[in-house]
């Protein structure tokens, strides 16, 4: 859409007509992300309040739009990959953020563990340094002064405060652990998510009795990495119907994963009250 037509669109916005603004809106409405910067531009120079408040629920819902589409193309590959579905979901709440930015910090933890690797170091040994530097150099936990809160499921308020649920903690860790090259998955554990340690050859050594499973041992990110082994697992699986072991030995779908994210974003804005969060990102699950 050209200048011209935007501002003669724009000067209509404050029509007390409904069915005007409604036809302005739909105009608008067709434009993709990119018309956001002129609107912006628009409402600094408004000074007309009823103007301001319906460009900026324009913006909210071109952007919504937008993040929608980049997530049901996400959706829809052959391969998700579990960092772009993270980001995304975090661009709804933030559709300003920079990759560059997720990705730098992201990069600093990684680097922080990589220079204390060494190539005599065993799986385990491995994880405790990761565990050593995720959860006592970078100070990551899990948000027990306010676990519902909307934040705690976003990736750059996660980034930034060290603070998240068991979902958002659990993403965190495998995402470093990618980039380490180390064969960590999520587990879809009831209530709160465990991760695996994925080594098929050394696992058969190790579990002996139970030689051919995948898993050499168990990670509880929620808390501070501590490692769970096979014997409690197995105590859980007698406890819990619930709980089979083709469930923990099967690595989480990332698309999955996601969907149990925004599952906890939604349940955190339905605490909230807060109903159009609650059905933007309904409608988004539904994609998944």
């Amino acid at each position: 859409m050209n200048d011209k037509k935007l501002f003669a669109l724009i000067t209509l916005l404050d029509d007390p007509d409904d069915s005007v603004f409604r036809m302005v809106e739909q105009e608008i409405l067709k434009e993709d992300a990119t018309i956001v910067e002129k609107l912006e531009q628009i409402w600094e120079t408004s000074l007309d309040e009823l103007i301001q408040s319906r460009i900026e629920n324009l913006i909210r819902q071109i952007q919504f739009n937008d993040t929608k589409e980049q997530i049901k193309k996400w959706s829809t590959q052959k391969t998700v990959d579990l960092f772009d579905g993270f980001f995304l979901i975090s661009r709804y709440q933030y559709p300003d953020l920079k990759l560059k930015n997720i990705n730098s910090r992201l990069d600093k933890i990684t680097k922080d563990i990589w220079l204390e690797f060494n190539n005599s170091l065993t799986a385990l040994e491995k994880i405790t340094i990761v565990n050593h530097i995720i959860y006592d150099v970078h100070k990551f936990s899990v948000n027990h002064h306010n676990i519902t809160s909307p934040q705690n499921c976003y990736l750059n308020q996660l980034l930034e405060t060290q603070k998240g649920n068991p979902v958002s903690l659990a993403i965190l860790y495998v995402l470093i652990a990618r980039r380490l090259n180390l064969p960590v998955h999520i587990i879809d554990f009831p209530r709160n998510p465990l991760l695996a340690y994925f080594d098929p050859g050394i696992a058969e050594l190790a579990l002996g009795k139970n030689a051919g499973s995948p898993i050499l041992f168990y990670i509880n990110p929620s808390n501070k990495g501590a490692i769970v082994g096979k014997r409690e697992i197995d105590y859980f699986i007698r406890k819990n119907e619930a709980i089979t072991n083709e469930l923990v030995t099967t690595p989480c779908p990332d698309k999955i994963i996601i969907r149990k994210l925004l599952e906890t974003l939604i349940q955190s804005y339905e605490e909230l009250g807060l109903q159009d969060k609650v059905d933007d990102l309904g409608e988004i699950a539904s994609m998944l």
